[in-house]
């Protein structure tokens, strides 16, 4: 059962950070080209919600890298 949760976990994890990654910025304004705000965030440099969705992806990447880890223990 426990596996069971972990495996969701992972499964979970995996799909967030594909679309937080998406979500980042590449040559273009990316989330703030989005909301329409590009020439503030040009001039003032990185915004809330850019530093907010940093965070949001360091956290999700460490959790799929923490179940990644324990899955490959149990089953290694």
């Amino acid at each position: 059962m426990l596996t069971d949760v972990v495996v969701g976990v992972e499964i979970a994890s995996s799909f967030a950070l594909i679309l937080l990654i998406l979500l980042h910025s590449g040559r273009g304004g990316g989330l703030s080209d989005m909301f329409g705000s590009s020439i503030g965030s040009a001039a003032s440099g990185s915004t809330v919600a850019e530093k907010n969705l940093d965070r949001l992806t360091v956290t999700c990447a460490l959790v799929f890298a923490f179940t990644t880890v324990i899955i490959g223990l149990r089953w290694g």
